[in-house]
């Protein structure tokens, strides 16, 4: 079994639930708060369904946050 790393708060993560990529901004009840990375509406997420953003998922964050700006 996996041991399941609780990621700190400001580090950019993806939500493998959700399909999202966001910076934990705060723990409470055991669930992790997450924001999308150019800012926007807060999610909440367990901790075991995120992990550390890679460089793909950056980048896919990035094009999103220009794409939304963009409308």
């Amino acid at each position: 079994m996996a041991e399941t790393v609780t990621p700190d708060v400001g580090e950019l993560v993806y939500d493998t639930k959700c399909d999202r990529v966001g910076e934990v901004v705060d723990y409470q009840a055991g669930r992790a708060l997450l924001r999308p990375a150019g800012g926007g509406i807060e999610w909440e997420a367990t901790p075991d369904e995120l992990r550390p953003a890679d460089a793909n998922d950056r980048l896919r964050a990035r094009v999103n946050e220009m794409n939304a700006t963009r409308l």
